[in-house]
């Protein structure tokens, strides 16, 4: 009897940090592909150890050996999409940067710059790094508000391709009911993505998994704002499914949160997605 040939899998790589607490990083992005049916292919920039209460110890791995696991991996994958977590060091953002020299897929940006406790996940020298070398690379950059604003501080040119996230957004001190995110791609309208705030403190991993979600869409063969909308239909389902785990900032729900036809139906009726004038939406 013949076996019925196997399809293979879009493959998509995360090039980020290690939580051991398998909440956010390298982690959280391949829970995020295998959930989209996506072939997760990772690099390791540095090693945490974290838990949901903290970060009680980071130690960032040599340049070479992280430029020897994106060639490893880029020689014999055939990878559609590549992400960028937590890189850590300047001489890690070069090092990446100059490894995915000549390499034309879609390539998606997460600056994490700190992480959900408050520890600070990027060495400061390596902002400029990343705005000179990395970021003009970008098909698109995934800040959250306070992230915005310092690489926009830093220099970043604010027509770069990004997707604001405003989950840190408040008013009169309290965080906004509705959590807004904006699409701002170039000679493009403003597309704004809406859902109702879950008041949870299970958001251990959110901007790892949103960022992951994009690339894996991105592998799948979506176009840009496409795979923006799904990932962040995603997004509230993986919120909805946290396991409860954890002290502190919980991890996400990713394998619950997404099947075939769950993926299918999230552009069409998990997200508020709305076109607008890109100068009439002021960050929030």
């Amino acid at each position: 009897m013949t076996r019925p040939r196997r399809t293979v899998p879009p493959v998509a790589l995360t090039i980020a940090g290690s939580d051991s607490g398998g909440g956010a990083g390298i982690q959280a992005d391949l829970k995020t592909f295998e959930a989209h049916g996506v072939y997760g292919a990772s690099v390791l920039t540095l090693v945490t150890a974290q838990n949901t209460v903290g970060v009680q110890a980071v130690h960032a791995l040599p340049p070479d050996l992280v430029v020897a696991q994106i060639r490893s991996v880029l020689s014999d994958f055939p990878v559609a999409a590549i992400k960028t977590g937590a890189l850590g060091t300047a001489e890690a953002v070069h090092a990446v940067a100059c490894a995915l020299h000549g390499w034309r897929g879609p390539l998606i940006v997460d600056p994490v710059m700190i992480a959900k406790s408050g520890d600070s996940l990027l060495d400061p020298a390596a902002l400029h790094a990343l705005i000179h070398h990395l970021l003009p690379r970008a098909a698109l950059i995934t800040p959250n508000l306070p992230e915005w604003d310092a690489l926009t501080r830093a220099g970043l040119d604010p027509t770069a391709p990004v997707l604001l996230k405003g989950g840190h957004a408040a008013h009169a001190g309290q965080p906004t009911p509705t959590v807004t995110d904006e699409l701002r791609l170039p000679g493009q309208p403003t597309l704004t993505l809406s859902a109702p705030r879950q008041h949870t403190r299970h958001t251990h991993g959110t901007g790892c998994t949103l960022s992951a979600a994009i690339t894996a869409n991105l592998a799948l063969g979506h176009a840009l704002p496409a795979a923006v909308v799904r990932a962040h239909a995603y997004l509230q389902r993986a919120l909805h499914a946290a396991p409860g785990l954890g002290a502190g900032h919980g991890p996400l729900g990713h394998r619950a949160a997404c099947d075939s036809a769950a993926c299918d139906r999230a552009a069409c009726d998990s997200a508020a997605a709305t076109p607008g004038d890109p100068h009439s939406l002021p960050f929030q």
